[in-house]
């Protein structure tokens, strides 16, 4: 039960063990005493206070209820109660959160020091890339390493909160499997947008695919915002392979599966995004080059 700020609680209730002990409490008008339990002595009235008239700057103080009368709160619902401002907390401790907006670009850094000002940026990053290319670990450590509070969103990891029912692709790609795949990239969007919305960054990792702009692209500045910052991340396909036979469980790929998800990726060259070829570099130095492109893409973001 609620009850509303200020209002009495409810009395104490009788242990069941208790046989012999006494408790001493006022019931409320109408309640029944407890067998066994002395009558409280009735408190004497306080006097009536003044009626104080209302100022023009300040509204009339609420009268006391008369004696006997139902409190709100107990005994009754509670009367209606606007909802706190943000940054305040109600009776449960509860914090209001800004509500999540189409992320924008950040201002783009001036002078010399845009790697600096990137660095501590409150940025959306999009990593894109076959299976294989070390989107997750790349985006981990991104999101490890950077000086400000920043998350990582894997769409493979949402995807994947469906169990019972859980549609694989490698199963057969039919509406089951294209409909938990739309559902995850747009719960994704949706938490990025509530970080962003709390100062916190963000990189989300996907294999999307050029030569469907609206499943991919589109429906991630659908989901997110305009300053969302795709950035593709392509090695050569011998490492994809490699890299792809050390994975285990359904996100291990057939070697034919791979080579044609890489061709397809090799339309990502010509786009205008920036292409990270990682073939020649561990997951550190590729996020030392992952935070120069970021740098740069705020400075001029590409055009998609």
């Amino acid at each position: 039960m609620q009850y509303a700020v200020g209002a009495p609680l409810p009395p104490p209730r009788r242990p069941a063990s208790d046989t012999g002990a006494t408790m001493n409490w006022t019931p409320h008008h109408g309640q029944p005493i407890p067998p066994g339990s002395p009558p409280a002595p009735a408190a004497p009235p306080p006097p009536p206070a003044p009626p104080v008239p209302p100022s023009p700057q300040q509204p009339a103080a609420p009268q006391p209820a008369p004696p006997g009368a139902q409190q709100p709160g107990w005994g009754g619902p509670a009367p209606y109660q606007d909802a706190p401002t943000p940054h305040s907390t109600d009776i449960t401790g509860h914090l209001r959160l800004p509500p999540g907006a189409p992320v924008a670009l950040p201002d783009p850094p001036a002078g010399t020091a845009a790697h600096d000002a990137a660095a501590h940026a409150t940025v959306a990053v999009l990593l894109i890339g076959p299976a294989g290319a070390g989107k997750t670990s790349v985006a981990r450590h991104w999101a490890d390493t950077r000086r400000v509070p920043t998350a990582h969103i894997s769409l493979d990891d949402v995807r994947e909160w469906v169990r019972a029912g859980f549609a694989d692709p490698q199963q057969g790609w039919n509406d089951n499997s294209e409909a938990q795949y739309r559902l995850a990239r747009r719960t994704c969007g949706f938490a990025a947008r509530n970080f962003l919305a709390n100062g916190i960054s963000c990189i989300l990792d996907d294999a999307v695919f050029p030569d469907r702009p609206v499943v991919g692209l589109g429906g991630w500045k659908r989901h997110v915002g305009p300053g969302l910052l795709p950035i593709v991340l392509l090695p050569g396909l011998e490492i994809v392979l490699e890299r792809n036979a050390r994975r285990s469980g359904n996100r291990r790929l057939s070697d034919e599966e791979v080579a044609r998800i890489h061709g397809r990726m090799a339309g990502w060259y010509g786009s205008g995004l920036p292409i990270i070829d990682n073939s020649q570099h561990d997951v550190a130095t590729t996020v030392r080059v992952l935070d120069d492109v970021v740098a740069r893409s705020i400075a001029s973001p590409p055009s998609w």
